[in-house]
């Protein structure tokens, strides 16, 4: 696939993909003629690298995730890091729950006042 074609099926910028690769975020894309071929290989890695920027981790974060997959026995610290993601995860879950709970308390308030 081109670079075009990864940017319109994940509906990420170009500039964004070419950041990502730059910042090893993303493993090296393959070249044919000059121009990136991204493999199934690539893909899978921009939908994790997706699914991890959609839970709020940082770029920084996922750099040191994805550095640690080239090497030898880091399943123990990048089990740490998406723990630490899932920590912070379930943290902000709560506070949305609480500010839904708040939210609907006000709309329902409003619908008492409104129907009167």
């Amino acid at each position: 696939m081109t670079i075009k074609e990864v940017s319109e099926k994940y509906q990420i910028p170009e500039a964004t993909l070419r950041y990502y690769e730059n910042e090893g975020i993303l493993l090296p894309v393959n070249r044919k003629n000059g121009r990136r071929d991204y493999t199934e290989e690539n893909l899978k890695n921009i939908e994790f690298v997706q699914c991890m920027r959609n839970a709020g981790m940082s770029i920084e974060r996922l750099k040191r995730y994805i550095s640690l997959t080239t090497g030898k026995n880091t399943e123990r610290e990048r089990k740490e890091i998406l723990e630490e993601q899932r920590r912070e995860i379930r943290t902000k879950m709560k506070l949305l729950e609480e500010s839904l709970e708040r939210l609907n308390y006000k709309i329902h308030n409003y619908e008492k006042l409104l129907t009167k």
